[in-house]
């Protein structure tokens, strides 16, 4: 344990969108630089980009402080990745987690070419593996299982994700009277 914790706790309620993950991405570097050792990151999302999720999990794993995650409603989609990012890993008891196939989005009257629809594919396919590498390695299950549950639209109540490996420990009280927090909201 860390013998001079400073903890600062961030609230991100958003979408993971290019915009949140880097209000996200610049308030941890703020608290880094003012010596926050510990974060506490509180998560309400939607979900989003795959690929800002994966980037945001890979920053903050990377990074030399202590992060724990909390999911105090929905954590969806990628926000599962994000969630897995959490040394310690915490869900309120009203909460929920889902975890689903990866998909793209095309604007209308697109036209692409063989080989872009394979490039496309091939992409959507590397994204589905980053994503449940990540949530094998962190819920100690082998990837097959992880891409199963993905294939099945699987939604977790927090006793459920308990089970499966993804929370730790549900625990309703979120931030101690007097911490540091910081938000951040999008809709």
């Amino acid at each position: 344990m860390i013998s001079d914790e400073k903890v600062t706790y961030i609230k991100f309620f958003a979408p993971v969108i290019p915009q949140s993950t880097n209000a996200l991405m610049e308030v941890v570097d703020d608290q880094v630089r003012k010596g926050f050792n510990k974060i506490v990151l509180l998560i309400s999302t939607p979900g989003g980009s795959v690929h800002h999720g994966i980037s945001i999990y890979n920053y903050l794993k990377g990074l030399n402080v202590k992060v724990e995650t909390h999911n105090f409603g929905s954590v969806d989609s990628i926000g599962s990745v994000l969630y897995c990012a959490g040394e310690k890993r915490y869900s309120v008891k009203n909460a929920r987690f889902l975890i689903h196939p990866v998909q793209m989005q095309f604007q209308a009257n697109q036209s692409f070419e063989e080989k872009q629809i394979e490039e496309k594919l091939n992409s959507l396919r590397i994204d589905e593996k980053n994503l449940s590498s990540i949530i094998a390695l962190e819920t100690d299950k082998n990837i097959s299982d992880i891409l199963k549950a993905i294939q099945c639209r699987t939604t977790l109540l927090p006793p459920d994700a308990i089970k499966f490996g993804l929370v730790h420990k549900i625990k309703d009280e979120l931030i101690p009277a007097g911490a540091n927090l910081i938000s951040i909201n999008m809709s």
